[in-house]
């Protein structure tokens, strides 16, 4: 053995016996000198102290490259992804003493009114949120997001095969032409509907009219589905989408213009979301890492 192996290992042996015997003692016995361990020991802490000092680094950056979205898990994730072998537990520590939190959530409020009489069918889906492969299963939803001009409505398509957002539109009103046309109008043209494909929603008024139910039913290969009455749960997946998207986005901000909440829904949609945002349903792959692991290079 070489003799610095052998002294790193009389050190290691006198690190881990220092709370049973002292220090001078072993040192003695082992024929070492104490200044040679102290200065041994001062070596190696300041190496893990670069090291934690590196990474903590690394977290603030991913945290703040993230818009403050991230918690521990995908921020763990991401140090993972880049090489890094290191826990949640170590990174929910390392947050903690940089005082880095992600956004907090805040319940919101309903937009859709399903008091009418007009086109509502049964719940087909029934909480079966996934699909084998794109544009089998599709859920929308409408929600509100507040600025200091007023109110948007944002609805969205999101299909369950990879949870991409295949259509949106952002309004100031609330009428099927302002919402979900125009969400559809750029569904069809990202994601070809080749077979049999589910569209379920609540059973507000803007999915229950007749000029969109005239739309759905004019592509004969696609089953209406909505949720049961006054049960969010039956469209689960849409309502925690809107939920992230107000904790990582809208709350804990100060309200800005029309204008301005336009382009941060665009970047946060186009850029962030469907591009960049690891999703805890894709074992917190992002979209795109999930379609080349499945195969599916070519989905838009």
């Amino acid at each position: 053995m070489h003799l610095f192996q052998g002294r790193s290992m009389i050190y290691l042996f006198i690190k881990d016996h220092e709370k049973i015997y002292s220090i001078e003692k072993m040192c003695r016995v082992l024929k070492v000198s104490p200044s040679s361990y102290y200065n041994w020991k001062r070596q190696i802490l300041s190496e893990r102290q670069r090291k934690t000092a590196l990474i903590k680094e690394e977290i603030t950056s991913i945290y703040f490259n993230a818009k403050q979205r991230y918690g521990s898990p995908r921020i763990t994730l991401e140090l993972q992804s880049q090489g890094y072998q290191i826990s949640r537990i170590t990174v929910a520590k390392y947050m903690k003493q940089l005082g880095l939190y992600s956004k907090l959530s805040k319940k919101f409020k309903v937009t859709t009114n399903s008091k009418h009489n007009h086109f509502v069918v049964p719940n087909i889906l029934k909480r079966e949120f996934t699909a084998a492969e794109p544009a089998k299963v599709w859920v929308s939803d409408i929600t509100y997001i507040q600025t200091k001009d007023g109110f948007l409505y944002l609805t969205i398509i999101l299909d369950l095969f990879d949870r991409k957002i295949v259509g949106w539109s952002l309004s100031n009103g609330l009428s099927t032409k302002q919402t979900i046309m125009k969400a559809w109008k750029m569904a069809v043209k990202n994601r070809t509907i080749a077979d049999e494909l589910i569209f379920h929603s609540d059973r507000g008024i803007q999915y229950a009219n007749k000029k969109f139910a005239d739309v759905l039913d004019s592509y004969k290969n696609i089953t209406r589905s909505m949720s049961r009455k006054g049960d969010c749960w039956d469209n689960a997946v849409a309502e925690s989408l809107f939920k992230s998207l107000k904790t990582e986005l809208v709350y804990g901000s100060k309200l800005i213009s029309r204008e301005q909440m336009e382009l941060e829904i665009f970047e946060y949609i186009e850029i962030w979301y469907n591009k960049k945002r690891r999703d805890s349903a894709l074992n917190y792959k992002t979209i795109e890492e999930f379609n080349k692991l499945t195969n599916y290079k070519n989905v838009a």
